[in-house]
């Protein structure tokens, strides 16, 4: 793959790009082949903006028919019914994207991506998931770090007015700007079985109330066998038990998980389209990062909520290993 040089066709299409980022890095987009699992608002914000900077293919899986929440936030869902009658999301969002950039090879999977062997993964040097479940995003986050090449994974979730993304790059080695010097430099990521499983009481003082706001939903969602968004109001009692005895096994306070930012996230299962826009952007920049091998990659979290205006990058590792 790092060979291939750019075509005539691909230098005058992306010449904007090549002026900003070089063409060794455009070279490496354009021959990077991506996974996307899951639809929503923010991925196809995600979605347009790698299309747009011209990768090598974007493969897309969701089985989920459309429905008026989904409409809500994805812009590449035509308007009219006749069109998406009996389509999948993947499906429909397809045939938009191509339209973006017909370079771009876009196709669909059909599937659980949870349920795919290792094989199938090996084809893709970038995986996203979204609005996955605790146990897939591990799951799947395995899988990616079992395959002979490195396989970069992110997970996103978006509720309410506010955003998380989640970067495991394994052993990643980038270039470092430094003055007027470039230097390598190699990050060590961990899992994100091994990142949530880090305790709270080894983390830095103060990590955002999201991260340990997301634990707790995620616990609960898993615990009551529930989708990602299939919650309400209604199971704030028992969200609030789980905080409880979450936060006394890991000797954390209460008042770092808010009542206020859990019913949030309960009620607001609707995404916001400025809030899939401003993550959607961040995960592309993040994405064409690892894939360019240039610019200071998140490590390894990172948290937004509009309430506040702020994006917090968070480094949630183990002390001791760095990962």
């Amino acid at each position: 793959m790092d060979s291939e040089e750019l075509t005539e066709q691909e230098t005058a299409l992306y010449d904007r790009q090549i002026r900003v980022w070089g063409v060794d890095a455009q070279r490496r987009l354009s021959k990077s082949h991506i996974l996307v699992s899951g639809t929503k608002g923010t991925v196809i914000e995600f979605c347009k903006n790698i299309v747009l900077a011209g990768i090598g293919s974007l493969t897309l899986m969701d089985d989920r028919l459309v429905t008026e929440e989904l409409l809500s936030a994805n812009f590449l869902i035509p308007p009219d019914e006749n069109a998406f009658s009996g389509n999948s999301l993947a499906e429909l969002c397809c045939d938009s994207l191509r339209d973006f950039n017909p370079m771009v090879r876009v196709s669909v999977e059909k599937g659980d991506l949870s349920s795919f062997g290792g094989d199938f993964y090996d084809k893709f040097d970038v995986v996203v998931v979204s609005c996955c479940s605790l146990s897939k995003k591990k799951l799947i986050n395995e899988k990616c770090r079992k395959s002979p090449k490195r396989i970069a994974f992110y997970a996103v979730d978006c509720r309410d007015s506010c955003g998380e993304i989640f970067v495991d790059l394994q052993n990643y080695t980038y270039a470092q700007k430094k003055l007027d010097d470039t230097i390598e430099r190699t990050l060590q990521y961990p899992s994100f079985e091994e990142a949530v499983a880090v305790p709270w009481s080894q983390l830095p003082r103060r990590v955002s109330k999201l991260f340990f706001a997301s634990r707790v939903i995620e616990r609960f969602e898993q615990a009551e066998g529930r989708n990602p968004g299939e919650t309400s109001i209604a199971d704030l009692p028992s969200v609030l038990k789980i905080r409880k005895e979450l936060c006394e096994a890991q000797a954390l306070n209460e008042s770092n998980i808010p009542d206020g930012l859990l019913e949030r996230l309960l009620v607001g299962t609707k995404e916001h389209p400025p809030v899939c826009a401003i993550i959607g952007g961040i995960l592309g920049q993040e994405v064409i990062k690892a894939i360019s091998g240039k610019g200071d990659p998140i490590k390894n979290f990172f948290f937004f909520d509009a309430v506040d205006g702020k994006g917090i990058i968070e480094d949630i590792s183990n002390p001791s290993t760095g990962s």
